[in-house]
């Protein structure tokens, strides 16, 4: 007669492969320490300054304007730390800045924003041709006198003595402020924006800005 049914014959048990177990506990690991480093990244903050308020080219940012916001650390960014709110009434806004922005070095520039004794500020309109491309808050400039009236002597201009050929309005102006909407620098037409001068350079000048026959050129700034 056959052998008995149902039987089965004996399976050796399957042998466990250590080096794919060892691998597995790697990844584990691995991922792990991954994990905890994000958490130790995500945890390293500073405190940083806020804008709540709209500020506009060339304005001192108050504090009424500004509140404390925890932003991430160790980056590139050159965050402005709130320990040094007090040093904001020395610098004055680049370009506008709009509320919720976290506020950066390269949104202020020092100066002072008070009209100091002898200068006056002049409004001008300018178009496309009568004046540098990326003119920025604080820059200094030389204003002329230009088109059919340039020859003519500015007369009560302490800068030029005589000599019609001598157009020169203002040798030492500084960029107040920038057209609104215009970011860090001038467009390319339709530019109404103020500059500082000289009080002795304020009659010729706005004579010459009433005509739209002033172009400004970026010198250096004086030393004086």
């Amino acid at each position: 007669m056959g052998g008995p049914t149902g039987e089965r014959l004996p399976v050796a048990p399957r042998e466990r492969k250590p080096a794919l177990a060892a691998l597995a506990v790697l990844l584990i690991l691995v991922g792990a320490l991954g994990a905890t480093l994000l958490v130790m990244r995500a945890g390293d903050r500073i405190s940083a300054i806020e804008i709540t308020a709209p500020v506009a080219a060339g304005e001192v940012i108050k504090d009424s304007a500004i509140r404390e916001v925890e932003v991430a650390d160790g980056s590139s960014i050159d965050y402005v730390p709130w320990s040094e709110k007090h040093l904001l009434g020395k610098y004055r806004a680049v370009t506008d800045i709009v509320k919720g922005s976290v506020l950066v070095g390269a949104m202020l520039t020092e100066g002072d924003n008070q009209l100091k004794p002898g200068k006056a500020i002049i409004g001008l309109s300018l178009k496309g041709g009568q004046f540098p491309e990326g003119l920025k808050v604080g820059d200094t400039v030389a204003a002329y006198r230009v088109g059919n009236d340039a020859a003519k002597p500015a007369a009560g201009n302490s800068g030029n003595s005589g000599g019609g050929a001598n157009t020169l309005l203002a040798d030492n102006a500084r960029i107040k402020t920038l057209p609104s909407g215009d970011g860090d620098s001038l467009g390319s037409s339709g530019n109404s924006y103020s500059i500082i001068v000289d009080q002795s350079d304020a009659g010729p000048l706005t004579l010459a800005a009433s005509a739209g026959e002033v172009s400004l050129v970026l010198v250096p700034a004086s030393k004086g």
